[in-house]
């Protein structure tokens, strides 16, 4: 019996661990082969940025600040024209807040000493937007779809301040708690450069509809707000063309 349980925790561990070894795999490779994926109708690149990540009706709760990385693709969904399809994933980064409540631990020395401290909540994701975009002739762009996340990690960092300059701090592995999939909307808008790298930089907002949390653990869903840049690997650099010079017309010269 005590075998049979050990068999899907282990199924689920070995399912992660792959995933996680083929996202990193596949950043090494669009690294190594970047140039033979881009091209007139595909752009692949690296995207990284800063994500301030909310979780709704979690009160008295604040946003946590959290960096993520992944890679990227816009398809182009017709020749000549500026629509895409964007996708990718992102598999460094998370979701989140901070100053949640402290709640028991069933641990008397611990709980005691973690009275009017918070917690750093941490969920950390694999996160695919799939979105349709447009980009405009002058390079403005606008994107909206769905998003979809695969929860591999979860931890509360309980924080508390010991003699006004110490801080005692407790990691708390909770995966136990969320349900695996997050799923929500997204939209956001940014500018592609013409020139050099040809690199993309934009906002974009991400509103989940699912609740995070298992039944009898809570209620919550996530928000995340992304400063993003996006740097397509492979790809040729465009260099920007000299300006010409305007002649003017001198008094008494030559006609």
């Amino acid at each position: 019996m005590q075998k049979t349980r050990l068999i899907k925790p282990l199924i689920i561990l070995f399912g992660l661990m792959m995933l996680s070894s083929i996202s990193r795999s596949q950043i090494l490779i669009s690294i190594l082969l970047g140039d033979k994926l881009n091209s007139g109708a595909i752009e692949f690149g690296l995207t990284g940025g800063l994500n301030r990540t909310y979780m709704l009706q979690t009160e008295g709760a604040n946003g946590l600040n959290q960096f993520n990385i992944g890679f990227y693709f816009d398809f182009r969904l017709k020749k000549e024209s500026g629509w895409y399809l964007y996708t990718g994933c992102l598999v460094k980064g998370g979701m989140g807040a901070s100053n949640v409540a402290i709640y028991p631990l069933d641990d008397h020395d611990l709980d005691s000493t973690m009275v009017g401290g918070s917690i750093n909540r941490k969920i950390s994701y694999f996160n695919v937007p799939i979105s349709i975009k447009y980009r405009f002739k002058s390079n403005v762009f606008v994107l909206a779809g769905a998003q979809l996340g695969l929860r591999h990690k979860a931890t509360d960092e309980f924080t508390n301040t010991v003699n006004n300059k110490d801080d005692l701090v407790y990691k708390h592995d909770t995966r136990d708690y969320y349900r695996r999939i997050d799923a929500g909307l997204t939209a956001g808008i940014g500018y592609k450069f013409r020139y050099g790298t040809m690199m993309n930089m934009g906002v974009r907002y991400y509103y989940g509809l699912a609740d995070v949390f298992k039944e009898g653990y809570g209620y919550a869903t996530n928000s995340a707000l992304y400063i993003f840049a996006e740097i397509p690997i492979g790809a040729e650099r465009k260099v920007r063309p000299p300006r010409e010079k305007k002649k003017k017309d001198k008094k008494g010269g030559k006609q």
